[in-house]
């Protein structure tokens, strides 16, 4: 069995590649892993999105459960933060999200979260395998040890009233603010943050079917929500994802607020409060050289990770920090959850909206988003992970580097499934970062030619 656990869970298309049968297994052996330390009867949190085959892969999951004596309690559709708080504050041993967050409908996925709220590290992911490869050391539980399924409706609730809480003068002041649900896992409870905090809320893709999640809507297709708003003359927008750990902000004159953007607000203004530990923010290799500059400019530290909010958070809590996340959305603010958290982020920067009485598009001047070029070059595969052994392309890199004076990078990164060398180049002329691309590209095709 290859490896089954990506950076977020495991995922695939749901019946084909992530089949009952899998997602059976991997309750028996994660259910048996998260949960031998407990005392009793462990307890077990399930929920999912709103996708058609999150109902198919629940039953399963929890059958796997309840066949090495965990009590399943049954969540229905709510978001994965949800999932991570109300495990953490309820004294659960475990948590489980079915969800393929931003991926197509068809697409599905499990992942697993400790009783303490948090994704697993590798080393726990590594043990639920091992056991799904050797099922006979797992217990199989008879008579009343069997567990069993049990409603759990007031786990929306319990995450609503908790998002309520992190808002400190509980009033929106009637703002005008769209939201793009994606027809996914934050469709009711979205709305219901945001009207009762006193918004005039415009709801977008909150109808889910089953089948119309993150379809042209949501943080991964911006265009609807961006018209929406400068259609409608609205304050500004916020979009969440499948899941709802991500989300994407429009300003009040419909232009984008990507993730990068929202790092540098909400840091900004939580360095101005003096709540911003070590004056640091987490970002990945991904984020826009403008954060950095933007950090610079105002006496801040950023920190990159890889390419995933799992690295983002263990660089956080290795460092306590507070803020971190991703270009894509996901932004993770540990005093308040244990995972990315779209709701949550959209609150608190409409909180900075009121508080600064200043519109999103003249806060996001904070950072000046630097243009971006990327270029995929064709090279031998089994040279693409050896590009930095070549002098011939690392010593015209320097070079380049050099010129750009601190105010512009590059980023060479091999491709993990085709034999490509993606060329990333950020820079403030846009005409010069292209010629500095393309005669880097031209070189590494030269040198690693297949």
């Amino acid at each position: 069995m290859g490896k089954l656990f990506g950076t977020d869970g495991v995922r695939g298309v749901a019946n084909k590649e992530l089949t009952p049968e899998l997602a059976l297994n991997l309750g028996r052996a994660g259910g048996y892993v998260l949960t031998k330390a407990a005392k009793g009867a462990p307890k077990v949190l399930v929920a999912m999105d709103s996708r058609r085959s999150g109902d198919m892969l629940a039953a399963a999951l929890s059958a796997g459960l309840c066949s090495v004596g965990a009590e399943v309690h049954l969540a229905g559709v709510i978001p994965t933060p949800a999932v991570a708080y109300y495990v953490r504050e309820n004294n659960f041993d475990a948590g489980v999200m079915i969800s393929a967050s931003h991926n197509p409908m068809a697409d599905n996925g499990i992942k697993f979260f400790s009783g303490t709220g948090y994704k697993l590290p590798d080393a726990l992911e590594d043990e639920i395998e091992t056991y799904m490869t050797t099922p006979e050391k797992l217990p199989a539980p008879i008579g009343k040890d069997v567990g069993i399924t049990i409603p759990c409706k007031e786990a929306e609730n319990d995450y609503i009233n908790y998002l309520l809480s992190t808002v400190k003068d509980k009033k929106l002041n009637g703002l005008k603010i769209a939201l793009d649900c994606a027809n996914g896992a934050t469709s009711q409870v979205a709305s219901k943050v945001f009207e009762a905090l006193g918004g005039t809320v415009h709801k977008l893709s909150n109808t889910p079917n089953g089948l119309n999640i993150n379809e042209n809507c949501g943080s991964t297709h911006m265009e609807n929500l961006c018209q929406y708003v400068k259609t409608n003359n609205l304050d500004l927008g916020l979009a969440f994802d499948g899941d709802g750990d991500r989300m994407l902000a429009v300003d009040n004159n419909g232009n984008m607020v990507d993730g990068d953007e929202i790092l540098a607000i909400c840091g900004y203004d939580l360095s101005q409060q003096g709540q911003l530990p070590q004056n640091a923010i987490v970002a990945t290799t991904m984020s826009n050289q403008g954060l950095e500059v933007m950090c610079k400019n105002h006496g801040l530290t950023l920190h990159r990770t890889d390419v995933g909010d799992r690295y983002v958070l263990e660089k956080m809590l290795a460092d306590n920090l507070a803020l971190g996340g991703e270009q894509s959305g996901h932004i993770i603010f540990t005093k308040y959850s244990t995972t990315g958290d779209g709701i949550l982020a959209g609150l608190l920067l409409v909180e900075i909206v009121i508080r600064n009485q200043k519109p999103l598009s003249e806060l996001k001047t904070v950072m000046e988003h630097f243009p971006q070029v990327l270029i995929n070059v064709k090279v031998a595969n089994d040279k693409k992970r050896k590009w930095s052994n070549y002098p011939e392309i690392t010593t015209p890199m320097k070079e380049m580097e050099d010129q750009m004076n601190g105010e512009g990078r590059i980023l060479i990164r091999p491709s993990g499934t085709e034999p490509l060398v993606r060329v990333m180049i950020e820079g403030r002329d846009k005409a010069d970062i292209q010629a500095k691309a393309e005669r880097l590209a031209d070189i590494i095709v030269i040198t690693l030619a297949p």
